[in-house]
């Protein structure tokens, strides 16, 4: 009975110990299990590498009140919900406005890219006053329901907020919608 329960022991400190050092790497980059934002857990849904031609750009994380595998679902998922992105090279605030910019506009409709024009320029001010954003910098795009949208770098928040979850929602068509900004990341993200 005692060797029994000595494996029971053991087994269960096991157990305890994975799930607390739980975390997905994507290229060196640790994207811990949850992540809380507005007194609500969220799960990382996926994580996954941003390359463009052959260059690591990014890896970034997506996280979510419930996983996810599909696009509409995550999309029209209520709750706060935060993509965070770890710089692989030293980027400029206008470089990440320009491909913020260009994703948003593949990936929303003409009445949306309307709709969200300035909310979609306030954002962008604030990817330009970032100015030079180095290799390594961790970029939070959070969203809490009726507190809007806020842009961390590194902890810091960076211009004011901005409002709205439809727009949030327009946001993360960057990443998910049909013209992601990468396919692979897109699938990285939806947890596949």
């Amino acid at each position: 009975m005692t060797h029994t329960l000595k494996k029971l022991c053991v087994g269960l400190l096991i157990l305890m110990t994975s799930t607390a050092w739980g975390a997905t790497e994507v290229k060196g980059v640790k994207f811990s299990d949850t992540y809380t934002l507005g007194n609500q857990s969220l799960q990382l849904n996926g994580a996954g590498l941003r390359v463009k031609v052959i260059v690591d750009v990014y890896a970034a994380g997506l996280y979510v009140p419930k996983k996810d595998h599909s696009v509409t679902g995550l999309l029209s998922q209520p709750g706060a919900k935060s993509m965070q992105i770890v710089l692989f090279r030293d980027l400029t605030g206008d470089d990440f406005a320009d491909a913020m910019y260009k994703g948003f506009n593949k990936n929303n409709s003409e009445a949306d890219i309307a709709k969200f024009q300035q909310r979609l320029e306030d954002i962008k001010k604030v990817m330009i006053g970032m100015g030079a954003v180095k290799k390594g910098t961790v970029i939070h795009i959070d969203h809490v329901p009726n507190a809007g949208i806020k842009v961390l770098m590194d902890g810091v928040l960076k211009g004011s907020d901005s409002g709205g979850d439809d727009f949030y929602t327009a946001l993360l068509k960057i990443w998910l919608g049909q013209h992601p900004v990468d396919s692979d990341l897109k699938q990285a993200l939806l947890g596949e």
